[in-house]
Order: structure tokens, then C-alpha cells, then sequence
């Protein structure tokens, strides 16, 4: 008895020391976003709604139900998140070229955001009923999960938000590594994957004229903006004001340099120009904390539920990480993948608490 009870209190205090690194962030969150008005030269303030939507993130995790039947209404959830990302392209809101909101009073929501927690709870539920038998129940089972990623990603291809697409395949890969299907699948998969981008980079650059007749000019010219990374204005000043933090920063209501997305896309370099490379390390430091603890839970929990969910959200939190970070300092094309917890979005906030309070309920970890 003693000893389920020690047991009950170190499990609820490694939950509650999550939130230690979590809060450090919030803070470099808010002030970043704070700094955010005088480097974007737009006097508009978002740290205000940034606090507002942290506030709602921290409600969301202490508060979410344990919800013992929330997969068996995942298809449910599913089918209304589809029905969100129908009607955006009719009556949502258009930013930076892309008709992927829907706003209300100043606040906006993103479906396609949404539709990574949607997606994942759905998906869980499909895995949980797959028991392996023979190779045409596994194609059959490949297909289902085929049909439920490709509804979502061609609605969100439309807006068009590439990055929302990308996440939805990084979740599905990184819950079918944790399914019981033949790895062999995955060297197929990826030698489908490599196959199609080497003839699409191969059109891209020696047969653009076949290419634009297969894909159409719109979606050629979105693929060369994002491809082709050198002489953008915004790289280049992220990269002037990332120098200037040098190793403490020049700290508050000090602009550096104007970069447009300050409080979205280069959250970063406004954080590295605000608060230097301590700054910088400080924030890598608590994401590198949060990293392990869900992978420690993935490595650890002996319920198949827990670990899909779990590595639905920490393969796309770490990746995210990753992407935006390379992004900011020029490694990789610029697209519009946040730095979670940092950017700015209330989506996100919103999922990231949702997929957080989902796992800290289940009763293994």
C-alpha cells in the first residue's frame, strides 16, 4: 500500500516537473514576442495574445479530462476536422497567399493545425485494430492508412500550407514504425519517397517546361520560392540580426534589423538578437529537457496507446525544432514550420496542450 503510494507521488511529481521547462520558454516566448514589434516595424503587439493563448495551454493541460473513450470517437473528431479544412477554402481568412484560417474578432484558428491532433487520434484507433496476419491484410491495412492521409494533406495542398502536410507524414511514418507491420514496408516507403523527389529535382532543374505542364505554374512557382533559399530578403536579415545578438544580446525595445515574420517563422533570430547566444542556449537546453522526457515515456510505457500518441506528438515537436532553427539560419528552404512553444500561433498552442494533456492523463506514465 505504502509503496503504491510513493509510487503514485514520484509519478505525479516527474509529470509536474515538465512544466518547469515549458514555463522558462513561455517566458523567452513572451518576451521575444514583446521585442518581436520593433524588429517586424509593424506596431502591433502579440504579447498580449501570446499570453492569453499560454494562459488557455496551461488550462488545457492541468485541466484535460481523462478521457478513456476519446479514440473510440476519433473518426468522429476526423470527419469534423475535414469538414473544417472544407469550408476554410471558402470562408477563411487569407495570409501570406495562403487561405488556411478562420477568424473571429482578431483571434485565428487554424484547422490544418487541428488536423495533426485529429489525425493522430484517429490513426491510433486504426493501428490499435491491426493485428498482423498476412501480407494482403498488411497491404490492406497500408491502403486504409493511406486514404486517411491523403484526404487531409490534397484539402491543405489547396490552401496551401506544405508544412501541415509534411507533419501529417511524419506522424504517420513515426506511428508505423511503433505498429506491427513488416519493417520491410519502410524500405519500400523509402525508396518510393527518394525515387519521387529525385524525378521531381530532376524536372525541376533540366525539364522545368514538362514539369509546370504536370503540376501547373501556381504550384511550380511556390516549390521555386521555397527551394531556391539564396537572395531572400528575410534570410538574409535573420542572419544580420542573429550576428548582432553576439553573446548577450542587445536586449529589449532594440531593433537590430527589419525581418517581416518576427513573431511566426523567425521567432528564433529575434530571440538570438534579443538575448545572444545564452539566450539561444538556454531555450535549446529546456527543448533538449522536454525532448527526452517524451521519449522517455515512449521507451518506457508498456501501453501501445501512450506510445503512438506520444510519438505522434514528439516526432513532429522535435522535427519542428529542427526544420525552423536550420530555417532561420539558412540550412534549409524557408516554409512555414514554427518553432513550438517560441512562434507565435494559437493553433499551435492549442494542439501542443491538447497532445500534452492527453499523454500526462494516461494512467502508465
Amino acid at each position: 500500500m505504502i509503496h503504491n503510494i510513493n509510487m503514485i507521488m514520484i509519478k505525479n511529481r516527474r509529470k509536474f516537473l515538465i512544466f518547469i521547462p515549458i514555463l522558462i520558454i513561455m517566458i523567452i516566448s513572451l518576451l521575444t514576442m514583446y521585442n518581436s514589434k520593433y524588429i517586424s516595424h509593424i506596431y502591433y503587439n502579440h504579447f498580449y495574445k501570446q499570453l492569453i493563448w499560454y494562459i488557455l495551454f496551461f488550462l488545457i493541460v492541468i485541466f484535460f479530462p481523462k478521457l478513456k473513450n476519446i479514440y473510440k470517437y476519433s473518426f468522429i473528431i476526423y470527419i469534423f476536422n475535414i469538414t473544417l479544412l472544407i469550408l476554410v477554402l471558402f470562408i477563411g481568412k487569407e495570409i501570406n497567399g495562403a487561405k488556411a484560417w478562420f477568424s473571429f474578432k482578431g483571434l485565428s484558428i487554424q484547422p490544418s493545425e487541428l488536423m495533426k491532433i485529429s489525425y493522430s487520434l484517429y490513426l491510433v484507433n486504426i493501428i490499435n485494430k491491426y493485428k498482423r496476419k498476412n501480407i494482403l491484410k498488411e497491404l490492406l491495412f497500408l491502403f486504409k492508412v493511406l486514404i486517411i492521409f491523403l484526404i487531409p494533406s490534397i484539402l491543405i495542398f489547396l490552401e496551401p500550407d506544405t508544412g501541415a502536410i509534411i507533419f501529417l507524414l511524419i506522424i504517420t511514418i513515426s506511428m508505423l514504425i511503433l505498429s506491427d507491420i513488416r519493417k520491410l514496408w519502410f524500405i519500400l516507403i523509402f525508396l518510393i519517397i527518394s525515387l519521387s523527389l529525385g524525378v521531381f529535382f530532376y524536372l525541376f532543374y533540366f525539364k522545368q517546361d514538362l514539369l509546370i505542364d504536370l503540376i501547373g505554374t501556381s504550384f511550380f512557382y511556390r516549390m521555386d520560392r521555397i527551394i531556391n533559399i539564396k537572395n531572400n530578403m528575410q534570410l538574409e536579415n535573420a542572419l544580420i540580426a542573429i550576428g548582432n545578438g553576439n553573446i548577450k544580446g542587445l536586449g529589449l525595445n532594440n531593433a537590430a534589423i527589419y525581418i517581416p515574420e518576427a513573431a511566426t517563422d523567425f521567432a528564433f533570430a529575434v530571440c538570438v538578437s534579443s538575448f545572444g547566444f545564452i539566450g539561444a542556449l538556454i531555450l535549446l537546453i529546456n527543448y533538449f529537457i522536454i525532448d527526452c522526457f517524451f521519449l522517455y515515456i515512449i521507451y518506457k510505457s508498456i501501453n501501445k496507446t501512450t506510445r503512438l500518441i506520444t510519438s505522434s506528438f514528439i516526432s513532429v515537436f522535435i522535427f519542428s525544432q529542427i526544420y525552423n532553427i536550420c530555417m532561420n539560419i539558412g540550412l534549409l528552404p524557408i516554409m512555414g514550420i514554427p518553432l513550438p512553444l517560441l512562434s507565435y500561433g494559437g493553433s499551435s498552442l492549442i494542439v501542443n496542450g491538447i497532445y500534452i494533456g492527453i499523454i500526462l492523463k494516461s494512467n502508465n506514465i
